[in-house]
């Protein structure tokens, strides 16, 4: 790749944070001549530059390995051979929020893994849906998946399709757009304000005679210094948000 390369790929970053070039020097303590100069590839930047302009810029891990490539320089971010022992260390996570539902979830939402509460709560959705690998945004919002067994639809597909088109903007990942234009065509019953906070309530119903289970859902970051397959990992685990849920995925012996 080029150096011109490089510097358009840091002028579209510093577009999408919405920042002057004499904004974006200033924070990163270069001068705005040479920062013109990196854009434009009249200057080469180091790899020290490119990673201090991608700070200032929170440009996420992978993204920053392809900024470095396109300078010429060695990714920082990958380590694949740590990548198998570490999903081990998260497996025992998973499993360790018995009875209650947990996931692994990749950038994409993707299912890494999942606990063995999570299959009960997918039992009449499609088995195409079920095949990997199995995306949990279009799972939950599909009206072959859980859609038609989600009390308050309208609120949880607000809250996913916020996340959703939040870390699209965050990361600039088409794939992730795509998932957004995908998802909000799906049915809704309604309309609901955006949600805030790290928690939400999911209100399901997985069988007609008894009462509806009332979960708390909570997502973890998973945050690393040099992996960028492990720091795109998130952990969402559900928590009883009633008694009545508390009692039926945890019977008393």
């Amino acid at each position: 790749m080029t150096t011109m390369e490089v510097g358009t790929l840091l002028r579209a970053w510093r577009q999408r944070r919405r920042l002057s070039q004499l904004e974006l020097a200033g924070r990163a303590e270069v001068s705005g001549r040479h920062l013109s100069f990196v854009e434009t590839g009249r200057s080469r930047p180091s790899a020290d530059m490119v990673l201090r302009l991608a700070d200032h810029l929170e440009v996420p891990p992978r993204e920053r390995d392809t900024l470095l490539i396109a300078a010429g320089f060695a990714p920082r971010h990958a380590h694949p051979e740590d990548t198998a022992e570490v999903l081990a260390s998260f497996r025992t996570l998973v499993d360790a929020h018995q009875p209650y539902p947990a996931v692994l979830l990749d950038r994409y939402w993707d299912l890494v893994d999942a606990n063995d509460a999570v299959a009960p709560l997918l039992a009449d959705c499609a088995p195409r849906l079920l095949e990997p690998p199995v995306n949990v945004v279009r799972l939950s919002l599909h009206p072959d998946g859980l859609a038609p067994r989600i009390i308050n639809l309208t609120l949880w597909r607000e809250h996913l399709l916020h996340q959703v088109a939040a870390r699209a903007d965050h990361t600039a990942d088409p794939r992730l757009a795509a998932l957004y234009a995908e998802c909000r065509q799906y049915p809704s019953n309604g309309t609901a304000p955006t949600p805030s906070g790290p928690v939400a309530e999911l209100v399901l119903c997985v069988a007609d005679d008894a009462p509806p289970l009332r979960l708390f859902s909570v997502v973890s970051a998973v945050l690393t210094a040099h992996d960028a397959t492990i720091d795109e990992l998130h952990l969402e685990t559900f928590l009883p948000a009633d008694e009545t849920t508390r009692s039926r995925l945890h019977p008393p012996h």
